[in-house]
């Protein structure tokens, strides 16, 4: 994969992203999916698909089997179509597999996607024809992104999503231009271009893969990433109010395994950063003694599904394949090693959202520094904070049960059993949800967090003092009972913004995460 600058006709310069069989890493399938890069496809990557292409056309030609170019698919394996239905017989198989329902993803996952197709047909073993390639790429350089409803696939060859891109190359189904929702015959025409007719494998090749479930675990990994960075910061601005020690991340940093040292580190950075408080307890209770090996652990795991998800980005998926000159069966389609560290990562949140909740407990209880029971400002007659507590309660257990592996469900489709699947859309959906719920827990303990520094008269510094000033941009000291829900959801969103993220990672930076997810950008 390599960046250069090209001109398309008379527009001005745009950055182009040469796919050519490398890794996508994050920072660079971000640029595609938000538009500011255009891919296209290595000269050579191209030889090889026309190459791979031969391989399977010869065989089409002289009446033998191919799966999914000459034959039928699924229970229909067994049929053998003829030369004379090939074209109609291709067209069909797409058409066949447009079912998807639900919600529209957004643009920029089927943009990444689509890129993610093409990058791993670059390797020459795909065995469609270079004309499908172009026509994919012409996609995302015309600015047609077709309209993909979200459910329709177990995690195994996205079928029934892929469908609904290959559909729109045809002509058929809906798609986005301009921003305007249209169907996939008026984008083809706004934009210049014409239905592509499948050739024989080009109709699998374009919906048996595995592209959209990568580009959206990409997506939410990378904001699961943002997540934990900004609890990492919340969690830095609780323990501080607490008087927690520091001197078990300094441990962590020296003592403890890859993650555990990464954030231990960070942690124990940040505590020097400012006058720590003298710790209110030699063995501190709970989660502030361990907070180092739960962010640890979710760190590590992000990093390896995360890596995974980057190594599915140039790797086939097809089946068949071509390779040596011969087409082989394949069961590339099943992303199991990417799903069950995604799913390893979706159980280390439910430990961080339980660690959270800890700090917020302590927090209210009135057990740390003489704080009041339930934060409540001295003087004044109120109930106060501790009635959140059922809140962050509930997006804990909310969090957990999520957690719960569904890869290795058992399922009958095809011929009364479908050998394996991993459900990755639907674990992707539910990472979401617990990114979300995170969000929130984030915004709970930054509200209590800021009162706690009030009372106890602290004066933050460092990332603690922005993640302090924007809870009190948005939330002030609590004095009188008042409605939090609003805030409370209006605290989310300021810690979701992206600009806020950007300002703590280049205070408080951790390279090694925050470079692979590309969070500064």
């Amino acid at each position: 994969m390599l960046a250069k600058e090209v001109r398309f006709g008379m527009l001005q310069s745009v950055k182009t992203i040469v796919l050519c069989g490398k890794p996508l890493d994050f920072g660079v399938l971000e640029e595609i999916g938000s538009g500011l890069a255009r891919p296209v496809a290595d000269d050579s990557g191209m030889e090889r698909v026309a190459a791979a292409h031969k391989v399977v056309a010869d065989r089409v030609a002289m009446g033998l089997p191919v799966y999914g170019s000459n034959t039928g698919v699924g229970s229909m394996k067994d049929r053998l179509w003829t030369a004379d239905d090939l074209d109609e017989f291709n067209t069909s198989l797409v058409r066949a597999h447009h079912f998807g329902t639900g919600e529209f993803f957004a643009a920029p996952v089927i943009r990444k996607a689509i890129a993610i197709r093409v990058n791993t047909a670059m390797r020459g073993h795909t065995g469609c024809s270079p004309e499908l390639i172009d026509a994919f790429v012409a996609l995302l350089e015309r600015g047609i992104v077709p309209a993909v409803r979200r459910h329709g696939s177990m995690g195994c060859a996205d079928i029934g999503l892929m469908g609904q891109v290959a559909s729109v190359l045809t002509g058929v189904g809906d798609a986005y231009f301009n921003g305007q929702l249209m169907t996939a015959e008026s984008a083809l025409k706004e934009a210049g271009l014409t239905p592509f007719v499948m050739r024989p494998r080009d109709a699998l090749a374009a919906l048996s893969v595995n592209a959209i479930s990568y580009a959206a675990a990409g997506d939410v990994l990378r904001e699961a990433a943002a997540a934990i960075r900004v609890l990492l910061v919340t969690g830095v601005m609780s323990s501080r109010a607490l008087g927690a020690s520091a001197d078990p991340w300094l441990v962590a940093a020296t003592l403890s395994t890859r993650g555990e040292a990464l954030v231990g580190s960070w942690l124990y950075g940040q505590s020097g950063i400012t006058d720590w408080p003298l710790p209110t307890a030699i063995h501190d209770p709970l989660s502030l003694r361990m907070t180092a090996q739960v962010f640890g652990a979710v760190v590590d795991t992000l990093l390896v599904a995360a890596g995974r998800l980057v190594e599915a980005t140039y790797l086939s998926d097809d089946n068949p394949v071509v390779l040596g000159g011969q087409v082989h069966s394949s069961g590339a389609s099943l992303p199991l090693t990417t799903t069950l560290y995604i799913e390893a990562a979706q159980i280390a949140f439910s430990h961080v959202a339980r660690n959270v909740l800890n700090r917020c407990i302590l927090l209210s209880n009135g057990g740390r520094r003489n704080l009041s029971v339930n934060l409540v400002a001295p003087g004044e007659v109120a109930t106060g904070l501790g009635p959140l507590m059922k809140l962050a309660v509930e997006l804990y257990m909310r969090v957990q049960s999520l957690a719960v592996p569904l890869s290795a469900q058992s399922i009958v489709v095809a011929g009364g059993l479908e050998e394996e699947a991993t459900f990755l859309p639907l674990i992707v959906e539910r990472m979401e949800a617990q990114v979300r719920d995170l969000r929130q827990l984030a915004a709970i303990e930054a509200m209590l967090s800021a009162q706690a520094i009030d009372l106890v008269g602290d004066v933050p510094k460092g990332v603690v003092s922005l993640a302090y000033e924007r809870t009190r941009s948005v939330s002030p000291m609590y004095l009188k009972d008042r409605p939090l829900s609003k805030e409370i959801e209006a605290l989310q969103a300021a810690f979701t913004d992206h600009d806020l993220l950007r300002a703590f990672v280049e205070t408080a930076p951790m390279p090694e995460f925050d470079d692979f997810f590309a969070l500064a950008k």
